[in-house]
């Protein structure tokens, strides 16, 4: 039986009560950092032969050398051949529509001159090789395959090395075949702190990458952290969040059914509903007890929602969208009449689902937007992974000689005004002419 917390805008400690709520520890009391940290020590020292260890020990996989782990082309062809043909097209689906929205998102070079002749510009390059981390723990994610590899792809990254943990020797079929869709160039068969690590740094099989991405549980989120600096890394992700808006117009079954599905994900996955009615409110609450029995994860789901779930009642949308902005949820349904009028509210939310028929597991899938999101209240300053997150900026600035007459006594005044004289200096020699 599900016991949900209930919130009710009213109460006059609502705030303290609610904010209390959303700071609740989500993650395990053990301290990993110093297990992480040995971990990297390790891979950065010895290399393949601390791989092979870790990979022995975290994944009770048997091997002798590290180019054991590596799954070679043929093989993720094999899988694409060896899946039904309902999951291949469903996947070339998936991945023509990822594809499709992702190039929409490339920046493009530009340039410009100014009146003196000075032409000022910019340079897009995508970075040189990245790495994608795929989970393989409690379930497998093809669907992660195509959303760190595809936009990595578009942006003309010439080379995607994809990690994924595979315990006691099993990789999920269409995981390999996804990787195979979306054009990954290599794979291998590591997870967890080690593979971060290995990515980061490099080892005698592993190459180094510029950027990691993709999601991870706290130990790899740890090792993400640790490694930044050496290496890029797109966030650091936490458990799964939805928060659904609803109205009186909304589907109780629809509504259960949707915070079910970020919740079968972990025990530490958060689900919001709020409301204008408590009718809605009630109903929906009902329809969860009915059908969680019916779902294979139902465990999970009712340790998630019991310990981070939970109802509010507020008066109005408006009010609804002042939460919601205050939680800056991962994913968020607007599961109202009017959801566009309900939008122009919205300021911090990683991506948003509008109307009825639009639930969260479109974009989990095959809608298209990146489903790789900011969590735990990032999205008040960060953004989905997209194409932009595989290209660098370069600045280019070409001055004529008028230019740098114009440009020098600017230059060479603050320069000054700083104590800098040699950068005065500089300046100076190219305007005294």
């Amino acid at each position: 039986m599900l016991s949900i917390q209930r919130f009710d805008i009213q109460q006059d400690d609502f705030d303290k009560k609610f904010s209390a709520f959303l700071t609740a520890n989500t993650e395990h009391e053990s301290d990993v950092s110093q297990v992480v940290r040995d971990v990297i020590n390790q891979i950065r020292t010895d290399g393949d032969v601390a791989l092979v260890k870790f990979t022995q020990q975290f994944d009770r996989l048997t091997c002798k050398h590290a180019s054991e782990l590596e799954i070679i082309s043929a093989e993720l062809q094999q899988a694409l051949e060896s899946i039904d043909d309902k999951q291949r097209v469903s996947l070339q689906q998936a991945h023509q529509r990822v594809k499709e929205y992702a190039q929409r998102q490339c920046l493009q070079s530009w340039e410009y001159t100014d009146e003196h002749g000075t032409r000022l510009g910019q340079r897009v390059t995508p970075l040189d090789r990245v790495g994608i981390y795929v989970p393989g723990g409690t379930a497998a994610y093809p669907s992660s395959v195509l959303m760190n590899a595809v936009p990595a792809k578009v942006a003309g990254v010439p080379e995607v090395i994809m990690v994924a943990p595979t315990p006691d020797g099993n990789i999920n079929p269409m995981v390999l075949a996804a990787a195979a869709v979306a054009g990954v160039d290599r794979v291998f068969r590591i997870g967890g702190s080690q593979a971060v690590a290995a990515l980061a740094y490099g080892t005698e099989t592993v190459p180094a990458v510029d950027k990691i991405v993709g999601p991870g549980n706290i130990y790899v989120a740890t090792a993400k952290r640790m490694v930044f600096g050496k290496v890029g890394i797109d966030m650091i992700a936490g458990p799964s969040e939805v928060l659904v808006i609803c109205d009186e117009s909304a589907n109780p079954e629809w509504i259960a059914m949707d915070l079910f599905s970020q919740a079968e994900h972990d025990v530490l996955a958060r689900t919001t509903l709020i409301s204008t009615s408590e009718d809605m409110l009630q109903k929906v609450e009902v329809a969860m007890n009915q059908l969680l029995p019916t779902l294979e994860r139902c465990n999970i789901i009712e340790q998630a929602i019991n310990s981070f779930g939970c109802f509010i009642k507020v008066d109005s949308l408006e009010q609804a969208a002042q939460i919601s902005n205050q939680v800056a949820p991962e994913h968020l349904e607007l599961s109202v009449i009017d959801p566009d009028k309900l939008l122009n509210h919205i300021q911090h939310a990683g991506a948003v689902f509008m109307g009825h028929h639009t639930p969260e597991v479109f974009g989990d899938y095959c809608a298209g937007p990146n489903h790789v999101l900011p969590t735990s209240a990032t999205a008040r300053f960060s953004s989905p992974l997209g194409v932009y997150d595989f290209q660098k900026r370069m600045t280019v600035l070409n001055c004529s000689d008028r230019g740098a007459q114009q440009l020098s006594g600017i230059a060479s005044t603050l320069a000054h005004s700083e104590g800098l004289t040699a950068h005065a200096r500089s300046a100076e020699f190219r305007g005294n002419k």
